[in-house]
């Protein structure tokens, strides 16, 4: 099922016919000249967003620990596109495949066996296409919960292409979600929520991140112990044009009679090792992190996290 959005919708930047220009290029223009093109188009967009560009700047800062340079912010939003580009790819029947980081064993158990479970995932390189293959397999089933946006064009065209195994929950009615949630845990799919957007998150806590003590979603760990299901996070990284390593947390699993401050406390320990996990990829390639959007808020007087020091 899915939870019927409202009227207005916020929309993605860039012209209505963005996506149909990158697809039908695609398939005409060598890559030796559309990638200049691709570049170009990149650059009058970066030039014409001033408030993604600005909040760019402040997450680059951030992670290389100095100002960031007018071509660092460009191969930030290029990185942007050619990801995009990469759905767009899959659309036109490309393969892509996955393969594992050491540690995804619990993740790709369930891959491999299905069952209720909490997917926790972040605006990271690209997970959004990994998420989406997962209604490849026959044997899973996934809510996933998401702002409906009035040009969401690729995912919602991927998830038609693998399956009509995804199903969306729209975060725009928050009022109804909560029943929609309900709907969903009844039944042996999984549920996907993003993890690090703190907008339209009911519970926020403070973790070690980027240098900084930030707020993040909590929520899902709540959910967890209400509904009795298992948390496993992921995100995927670009590995070339083909392929992508999904890298996972290890399995959080709720223990039955354990004390709600305990199981807390274990998953606040969780969810910050994931974020290491995240910040070191970040470290790596910085280009990865997609939310042009203002960084996780600083909490400088919170009480730090269980296991939260480096």
């Amino acid at each position: 099922m899915a939870v019927t959005a409202s009227a207005h919708h916020p929309r993605n930047p860039g012209p209505s016919w963005g996506y149909w220009f990158l697809r039908t290029a695609d398939r005409f223009v060598p890559e030796f000249a559309y990638r200049p093109v691709r570049a170009f188009g990149t650059f009058i967009a970066l030039l014409g967003m001033p408030v993604q560009r600005r909040h760019s700047r402040e997450y680059l800062a951030a992670v290389l620990g100095r100002r960031p340079r007018f071509r660092e912010v460009f191969r930030h939003f290029f990185a942007f596109e050619e990801t995009l580009l990469t759905k767009l790819r899959v659309l036109n029947g490309r393969p892509h495949r996955t393969v594992y980081a050491p540690g995804a064993d619990d993740f790709r158990a369930w891959l491999e066996r299905g069952g209720p479970a909490l997917l926790g995932t972040f605006h990271l390189g690209v997970s959004d296409l990994q998420g989406c293959q997962i209604g490849a397999y026959d044997h899973l089933h996934v809510y996933v919960v998401r702002q409906r946006v009035g040009n969401s064009y690729d995912t919602d065209k991927l998830a038609e292409r693998f399956g009509g195994r995804l199903h969306f929950l729209w975060v725009n009615e928050p009022g109804e979600l909560l029943f929609a949630l309900k709907d969903a845990a009844a039944t042996p799919a999984a549920i996907a929520l993003q993890c690090d957007r703190v907008e339209f998150a009911a519970r926020t806590e403070a973790f070690e991140f980027l240098g900084a003590r930030r707020l993040f979603p909590f929520t899902i760990y709540h959910l967890a112990l209400i509904f009795g299901r298992p948390v496993l996070f992921s995100v995927g990284v670009p590995e070339g044009p083909d392929l992508a390593t999904l890298h996972a947390s290890p399995r959080f699993d709720p223990i039955p009679g354990e004390a709600r401050e305990a199981a807390l406390a274990r998953a606040r320990l969780h969810f910050q090792a994931f974020l290491r996990q995240v910040e070191a990829l970040l470290r790596r390639d910085p280009y990865l992190w997609f939310n042009f959007t203002p960084l996780n808020p600083v909490v400088p007087d919170a009480p730090a996290a269980p296991g939260a020091a480096a």
